[in-house]
């Protein structure tokens, strides 16, 4: 199998307003010929109010309007919508510039609201039973682009437009489409974007953000000196090297013991509980000894095992695991001192598994 860390470099969109920290955006209004206080009251509009449209911001004169809208290139097209769960389950399918293709997903619970994205258009770390990862990696998404699917998230909710009333943001999980760690510096811009106050970003805690990883070993070293503490999601799904290689192909150049290596060394520096994400595959990753193997690997760590149910792609061998594996699994692990959950799974109705939108388009 066939792994990708560099993407293409074609492709890439249009410098946008938010691709640059605010120093570098007040430089750019200024570079305009507009004073450099324009840039937090532009940045105001767009992160804390989610007001897009220039036109609409009465504190600018109507020519500065026109100024900035040439700094704000329309980056993403929303070209489909799929709901479920009465509607607070909200997938989204973008049209990129270029034509490439991204998914978002928001989900709405009692207590949060979460919002799924991407990160790259495709993937190229090649995982065999993840829809992404068969279609291959296309580009790296830009700061921008990264940044206005939670931007888009967050207006539809405080507009009222997504069931159960006006609402914000609460967690953001970089695991739609892409190996965030694999577009590492648009990423951590991103990351700013959300969690830096108004107008240098959104305001979102950081401790409800997720960066899902599939194991890039010095990435992981690197993100837990930037200052943000942010969860670390490690997509492990096999406890031994044998399987891994095969079900996470980069495991080849980074192995299990490695990766977790580096996510005790991400969890002491932050102080942050790492995730291990476990998809339970039937007859392939769900065995009682597999069960034991991990939970042998993680017991006295500030961890935490989300199993995923596979959510099937079309055409694929790969299926879930029996109700009653995926209990036993569970109970075997936690019997050992592990805490683990289940994940609830949403959107299935709604080919609620990245890349499965973009796959049928």
């Amino acid at each position: 199998m066939s792994i990708t860390l560099e993407a293409p470099s074609r492709g890439r969109p249009p410098e946008h307003f938010l691709d640059r920290d605010s120093a570098g955006r007040r430089t750019l209004v200024e570079e305009r010929g507009l004073p450099g206080y324009r840039a937090d009251q532009a940045s105001r509009h767009l992160l804390g109010r989610y007001e897009f449209d220039p036109d609409t911001w009465t504190d600018f004169s109507a020519g500065d309007r026109e100024t900035m809208r040439a700094l704000l290139p329309d980056l993403l097209t929303p070209i489909r919508t799929l709901e479920c769960d009465d509607g607070t389950t909200v997938k989204t399918l973008f049209r990129l510039h270029d034509g490439s293709l991204v998914e978002s997903v928001l989900m709405r619970y009692r207590d949060r609201t979460t919002l799924c994205i991407s990160s790259q258009a495709g993937c190229g770390m090649n995982c065999p039973f993840c829809a992404t990862g068969q279609a291959g990696l296309t580009r790296n998404l830009s700061t921008a682009e990264i940044v206005g699917q939670v931007l888009a998230g967050a207006r539809a909710l405080s507009m009222g437009e997504v069931s159960g009333g006006p609402g914000r943001v609460s967690n953001v999980v970089f695991m739609g489409m892409g190996e965030p760690l694999a577009n590492y510096s648009a990423v951590v811009g991103a990351l700013h974007r959300l969690v830096d106050p108004v107008p240098a970003g959104m305001g979102i805690s950081a401790r409800g953000i997720t960066v899902s990883t599939v194991g890039l070993v010095p990435r992981i070293h690197q993100l837990a000196t930037e200052g943000l503490p942010v969860t670390l999601a490690v997509s492990l799904h096999a406890p031994d090297d044998a399987l891994r290689d095969t079900l996470v192909p980069i495991n080849t150049r980074w192995p299990v013991r490695e990766v977790l290596a580096a996510a005790w060394d991400y969890a002491e520096i932050t102080g942050r509980r790492i995730s291990i994400e476990y998809a339970l595959i039937r007859d392939v990753n769900d065995q009682p000894d597999r069960a034991a193997a991990l939970a042998d690997l993680l017991a006295g760590h500030l961890v935490h095992v989300n199993v995923i149910p596979l959510n099937p792609t079309p055409g694929s061998a790969w299926t879930a695991s029996t109700p009653e594996r995926e209990r036993e699994f569970v109970r075997i692990v936690r019997d050992r001192g592990v805490a683990i959950t289940v994940r609830d799974t949403r959107g299935r109705e709604i080919d609620g598994a990245c890349g499965q939108l973009a796959a049928l388009a």
